[in-house]
């Protein structure tokens, strides 16, 4: 027997609704941006990022939204990296490391010495802002924002009032930071390459005596307790900052683009004058701890600006190119006559 084609109209007609239902629901659906950082619950770090997601939540109205990974679920930032290329993970926040890693231009504010206030630091970004955005881009990511982790010091339980004293430590080396090796191997010294995770144990054990970070890295990760000298005078400035991989950022429409850039902006530089603030508060923590602040003399000030332009001449063309290091040194030079 023939088929009715009422049936078959009927049929088709039926498969048309769910067909289109279905393309009603995908079109509905939010597009989610999975973000990952080493940041735990309650930290001022993940506190904005959770401020970011309710506000692309709020003004896309629900169309995009973040899922957010944190206190390093996903792994650490190399774990992550690699979750990035594999498309598991879309955005994340990192630091120096991994912003080498990406593009090592990035790593030029840990040039040693060199910058002496976060003016300094903003007047230099500014300038170079393009710069660093192409390059990320060049490599497969979207910059959305930077932030601060802040200026790094010496920390040891050794008087660091000195080159000569500095060259005498047992200092910690983070693995696979060229920068830093740069600078021990200019002042001679033999550093101990470390994970950042055995750092307080090998303190504790005399295997080192000496560390360098932010204060407030060195409040979080409870190194201030470990130590007994401080020396006033950063040793560089550390980054960080918020991607997005490439393919992630393109898949989206551009009103979404611009929402999702101009929110991450707008709070990584309200992260980073909250960071700021609370490597203030940590400095005066750890004085009260009772970690004395040791200041270098005009002469030791001179030993460490001679040490700055030997490492700066040993990274040009290598760890950096020497046509950045001369712009961020003349941007520096220009500021200051500024003032």
């Amino acid at each position: 027997m023939g088929k009715n084609p009422i049936y078959c109209i009927a049929f088709l007609f039926i498969i048309s609704l769910l067909i289109q239902k279905q393309d009603l629901a995908r079109a509905s659906a939010p597009t989610i941006i999975k973000f990952a950082t080493l940041a735990p619950e309650g930290s001022t770090w993940l506190n904005v990022v959770n401020d970011v997601s309710e506000e692309l939540k709020e003004k896309s109205d629900g169309k995009l939204r973040l899922k957010i990974y944190s206190g390093g679920v996903a792994g650490d930032e190399k774990d992550v990296l690699r979750k990035m290329r594999i498309k598991q993970i879309h955005c994340a926040g990192f630091t120096d490391v991994a912003l080498g890693a990406i593009f090592n231009e990035a790593r030029v504010f840990n040039l040693p010495f060199v910058f002496k206030a976060y003016d300094e630091i903003d007047f230099v970004r500014a300038a170079l802002d393009e710069r660093f955005e192409e390059g990320f881009e060049e490599n497969g990511y979207i910059l959305l924002g930077w932030t601060d982790v802040g200026f790094v010091y010496f920390f040891s339980n050794i008087m660091i009032d000195s080159m000569d004293a500095l060259r005498f430590t047992k200092m910690w080396i983070w693995e696979d930071d060229p920068v830093a090796k740069a600078l021990f191997d200019a002042i001679k010294l033999r550093p101990v390459s470390l994970p950042i995770t055995d750092v307080i144990t090998s303190l504790e054990s005399g295997l080192i005596n000496s560390i360098y970070g932010s204060p407030l890295g060195a409040v979080a990760l409870q190194w201030f307790t470990k130590v007994k000298y401080m020396l006033d005078m950063p040793m560089a400035y550390a980054v960080g900052a918020t991607l997005i991989s490439k393919d992630r950022y393109n898949s989206l429409e551009p009103d979404m683009q611009k929402l999702l850039k101009s929110t991450f902006k707008k709070h990584m530089e309200r992260l980073t004058e909250m960071t700021r603030e609370d490597n203030k508060r940590s400095i005066e923590e750890i004085k009260k701890y009772g970690v004395e602040i040791i200041s270098l003399d005009s002469k030791s000030v001179a030993e460490f600006d001679d040490v700055s332009k030997a490492v700066s001449a040993s990274v040009a063309g290598t760890v950096f190119s020497a046509d950045l290091i001369d712009s961020v040194k003349t941007n520096i030079e220009e500021y200051r006559n500024l003032r």
